[in-house]
């Protein structure tokens, strides 16, 4: 069932969108060459803690999942691409590594992810990056009252299309509430004019990711992280938005 917000508690979901842009924020900060994965993790669960939050990840347990999670962050690695469980990984000179959050405040809940290089990147890494960035932000600017999540689609995957990458289907964006994830799925692909008209109210979190070479995956042996299936590389970006008459607000805008 996809639910409509009331501008009042489009107000309230603010203080969750601020606090997972600060976490995501301070991860970026924090993320380096000999820093460990686990570390990561726990500044984010201090994070949690401090604010008097609660995690969206830690008991998420949905039908892909092999188990419950077990953690409140998203770490993938190079070609981990998605639902990366954290473990004792140091990060290497040029990894590419994507955080992803999600955290509930006073019951509200936001959703974001970022993807960045440690130490000496590969130009094709930041090319991927950027590509993604600039597929999240035509999404977005397509999350207009009148248009339809078809369009919000069909822009992430002209973006992807016209740098010559293959999209997957499979994961993509979903309706953000009192849980994380909610109606109506947000594909990453698709033709513009179909689908849910978007109304005032409608909140969103839009993921588009991309691997380099393909657009298959597989579940690693952890039951959790999605890996693409050549080895290549990915990227993941993704920000809650709420459709407004005024235009999409970002509710996990990072200063």
């Amino acid at each position: 069932m996809i639910e409509l917000r009331t501008p009042t508690q489009i107000e309230q979901m603010r203080p969750a969108g601020r606090f997972v842009a600060d976490v995501i924020t301070r991860l970026s900060e924090v993320a380096d060459v000999g820093v460990n994965l686990l570390e990561l993790d726990a500044v984010a669960h201090e994070m949690i803690r401090e604010r008097g939050a609660e995690s969206c990840y830690i008991d998420y347990h949905p039908s892909f999942g092999a188990s419950p999670f077990g953690k409140v962050l998203c770490t993938s690695v190079n070609d981990a691409v998605l639902h990366g469980l954290p473990h004792d990984y140091t990060l290497a000179d040029g990894d590419l590594l994507s955080v992803d959050f999600a955290a509930s405040v006073d019951g509200w809940v936001s959703d974001s992810a970022l993807s960045l290089v440690v130490g000496t990147p590969r130009p094709e890494d930041l090319r991927l990056i950027e590509v993604t960035d600039r597929a999240l932000a035509a999404g977005i600017a397509a999350a207009q009252v009148g248009n339809r999540i078809g369009d919000i689609s069909a822009a992430i995957g002209e973006v992807a299309r016209g740098e010559g990458l293959k999209v997957n289907l499979q994961f993509g964006g979903h309706g953000v509430g009192r849980t994380m994830h909610g109606d109506p799925h947000v594909a990453n692909d698709g033709r513009s004019g179909r689908g849910f008209k978007l109304k005032p109210g409608l909140v969103i979190a839009i993921e588009p990711w991309f691997v380099h070479t393909t657009d298959e995956i597989y579940t690693d042996a952890d039951g959790w992280t999605i890996r693409s299936a050549d080895g290549a590389r990915g990227a993941h970006m993704e920000h809650t938005i709420a459709v407004t008459d005024d235009g999409p607000l970002v509710l996990t805008a990072r200063d």
